[in-house]
């Protein structure tokens, strides 16, 4: 990885940490799967009203499973390959191409003293994580 994928990484790890964002990829599948289940064990046990309460409690049981599983964003950005990295890079790149700078704390310190930027560069991540990543995300307080 170069040298300027990394300070444009630790920026965006830099400007999420700041907003305190975090992200949460749905696993709909894991919950449906949880749900069919439960209704299938509920149905061999107690026939259809077993099947109905194997759905209810197979449901409930999927949604507590699959919600609140946030990460930060800047965990996130730093587990992601390669390819990823380099894909993120592009979009960011092409947002603060004007900017000329020799190392990541240099970039950051130009990047938090322009809001527009902060605000083009958040807005290039938030698309990024809910579009590729299919995550959800929230902003702690």
């Amino acid at each position: 990885m170069t040298i300027m994928v990394e300070d444009i990484m630790k920026l965006l790890c830099s400007l999420s940490g700041e907003r305190k964002m975090k992200a949460a990829v749905k696993h709909s599948g894991k919950g449906a799967l949880v749900t069919g289940a439960m209704a299938f064990v509920g149905g061999l046990v107690g026939g259809p009203p077993g099947l109905a309460v194997g759905g209810a409690v197979g449901g409930l049981l999927g949604a507590w499973m699959t919600s609140g599983q946030f990460k930060p964003v800047p965990q996130i950005l730093m587990e992601l390959p390669p390819a990823e990295q380099q894909r993120l890079f592009n979009e960011a790149a092409a947002i603060i191409r004007h900017l000329e700078w020799t190392d990541a704390v240099q970039l950051t310190a130009l990047v938090m003293g322009s809001e527009a930027l902060q605000q083009q560069l958040l807005a290039m991540l938030v698309n990024y994580v809910t579009k590729e990543l299919r995550a959800e995300i929230q902003y702690d307080d």
